[in-house]
């Protein structure tokens, strides 16, 4: 086993490193300039369509679930502990400029996730028998590059990653959340998180769509609010949070208390890290949850790709990170949870509980968004009689996660997250023209509603959908 761990760390610190981070902002930036950054230039649209749509059932087109439902199973997927531990970390050793550099690979991670999606839809397939639709970058590296062998070990890395990245690390990060906050024993809480889990994920992607876009929106704004509370008692403090962010994005910063000091590259490393490992955006494991929506055209649903990124780190991370800097908890010499913890404590008694419920109702969203990834990845594989078989593994590990078993496979679920980028990027990459070809075939008229499919019209006839075996 030791050997094997040794493998995988050499192989994680590949794929969480620099040659990684490199190849995700490359993407992004490859796309932007494919699309004429229209995830930019168009955004006040973007919002209009997203934000001003949330609750609209009818979106025209086909699809398993409303386009809301499909964002909002993304987002439970995507929106975790990272958002509070994984910034505090960032500021902790990357110092303020770290955040600045974290919305720099947003900006980038939303032309990436726009077309992610835009891909998962064109490409998808639906069960005659069932009606049952399934996507994502397995899909399209088979339909549309036809390589076969490479959409195989992206599901293969989705699968495995799902049952520990996204199900056991999660369940034992509420379990230590509610322990110390509330002394519950922990015991106590992987039992009832593994009875949730089985409740919502036996019902399938209608039941957690149907659950997440109630849980969604509440999690994330019982969160923002406790953070906006906390910034307006420091109101005076907010224009010198943002003081520090742009003054050390290009220079670091020097020791302060029992901050040990940050560099150019600290600062940018780990902001551009914790922006492209949060919105998980190049990752291609949202993308799965997006081509289950009723849309009537692929870019229609990829503006939900954009608002996806846009909320998870534009604005719950900044939330995070303005409470940490406007507290001056930054340079105690605290890291992760622990940092953001006494940032909320210090905004108003009670603070804490804050942080304790939000890294909560964030982590239990994740492992109900990643059963459903673990299981089209599976289904993808092995075919749709294994889905229940996957289910039966996944949630009992929700309880053995909350216990802090099987540590060994957390690690190598954490290097198989990674590696799902790899092929993804493959796929976007060599797919872009097809994604170019609609984006302007959705903007030459962006509200018409389209019928049977008249998007297919558009993509080259080398890359038109191929049948799945």
């Amino acid at each position: 086993m030791s050997s094997i761990l040794a493998i995988n760390k050499a192989i994680g610190d590949f794929v969480w490193g620099w040659p990684m981070l490199i190849m995700l902002l490359g993407t992004g930036l490859f796309l932007g300039f494919r699309t004429r950054f229209i995830v930019i230039r168009k955004f006040g649209y973007i919002l209009k369509n997203t934000v001003m749509k949330m609750f609209s059932k009818n979106s025209g087109g086909e699809g398993e679930i409303s386009a809301f439902q499909a964002v909002s199973t993304a987002l439970a997927a995507t929106v975790g502990t990272g958002n509070i531990a994984g910034v505090a970390l960032a500021i902790a050793v990357g110092g303020p400029g770290a955040v600045f550099w974290m919305w720099l690979s947003a900006i980038l991670g939303m032309s990436t996730k726009f077309s992610e999606v835009i891909l998962a839809v064109t490409y998808r397939t639906r069960d005659k028998k069932t009606n049952a639709y399934s996507g994502g970058p397995m899909y399209y590296i088979e339909r549309g590059l036809g390589q076969k062998w490479l959409a195989k070990l992206f599901a293969l890395f989705g699968a495995l990653a799902a049952l520990g990245t996204g199900n056991m690390t999660q369940s034992n990060s509420i379990a230590q959340s509610l322990n110390t906050a509330f002394n519950i024993d922990m015991k106590v809480v992987g039992i009832v998180l593994t009875v949730l889990t089985a409740i919502v994920i036996l019902g399938g992607i209608k039941r957690i769509g149907q659950v997440t876009e109630k849980f969604v929106p509440l999690m994330a704004a019982f969160y923002i609010v406790g953070a906006i509370a906390i910034l307006c008692i420091n109101a005076g403090q907010i224009p010198n949070a943002f003081g520090l962010i742009f003054g050390s994005a290009f220079t670091g910063h020097a020791a302060a208390g029992g901050f040990a000091g940050s560099t150019l590259m600290m600062a940018l490393r780990n902001g551009v890290a914790r922006g492209v490992f949060t919105n998980e955006a190049g990752l291609g494991s949202a993308p799965i949850a997006h081509a289950a929506a009723t849309t009537d055209h692929p870019v229609r649903q990829g503006l939900w790709g954009v608002f996806e990124v846009f909320v998870d780190t534009l604005v719950i991370c900044t939330m995070t990170a303005l409470v940490i800097l406007v507290s001056g908890e930054w340079t105690s010499g605290l890291q992760g949870a622990a940092l953001t913890t006494k940032a909320f404590q210090s905004g108003f008694k009670g603070g804490h509980y804050i942080v304790s419920i939000g890294l909560t109702l964030f982590a239990f969203s994740t492992i109900l968004g990643w059963s459903y990834y673990g299981e089209k990845c599976t289904e993808y594989l092995l075919g749709e009689k294994f889905v229940k078989i996957y289910r039966l593994i996944y949630i009992p590990l929700v309880f053995v996660g909350s216990i802090g078993g099987l540590q060994a496979i957390w690690a190598i679920s954490d290097t198989v997250n990674g590696l799902m980028a790899l092929p993804n990027l493959v796929g976007l990459l060599f797919l872009s023209g097809v994604i170019v070809s609609l984006v302007k075939d959705f903007f030459k008229d962006p509200d018409r509603i389209r019928q049977n499919e008249e998007y297919m019209e558009a993509i080259p006839d080398k890359y038109k959908p191929r049948d799945v075996e």
